[in-house]
């Protein structure tokens, strides 16, 4: 599976942006589907995943009740709507699929993932 990320962007605080990652390969709709971020200097952290059918979503704390996940699997896409962007969420956000089939379980460790986007700047001014 191979993933495109885009959609970053410059917004200001309070703004809004959606991330979309678009997939190639038929099996993508099977295997659950996550987003990162990395900001300067700081690690890679998990901030969003789905399940294959969009069943289940989960969230980091910090972006809870602002970002929502969801895919669209006729078109091989998962989004991130980002609302209220703050200047913590300046990051270059990247996608990633995990390769277990129909799986509803929860990932969320880098190590859960097997392919990646190449990541999308997003950047929050204050």
């Amino acid at each position: 599976v191979q993933l495109q990320a885009c959609g970053g962007g410059l917004v200001q605080a309070g703004g809004f942006l959606r991330l979309s990652c678009a997939a190639s390969g038929r099996t993508f709709s099977s295997f659950a589907a996550g987003w990162f971020r990395q900001a300067p200097g700081k690690e890679r952290e998990f901030v969003a995943a789905i399940s294959w059918s969009g069943g289940s979503t989960y969230y980091t704390d910090s972006v809870k009740g602002r970002f929502t996940i969801s895919r669209d699997n006729a078109k091989k896409t998962v989004y991130l709507q980002m609302n209220s962007l703050k200047p913590e969420d300046t990051a270059v956000y990247y996608c990633a699929a995990e390769h277990t089939y129909y799986s509803d379980s929860y990932y969320y460790r880098d190590q859960d993932f097997q392919s990646w986007g190449q990541g999308t700047l997003v950047t929050v001014s204050s």
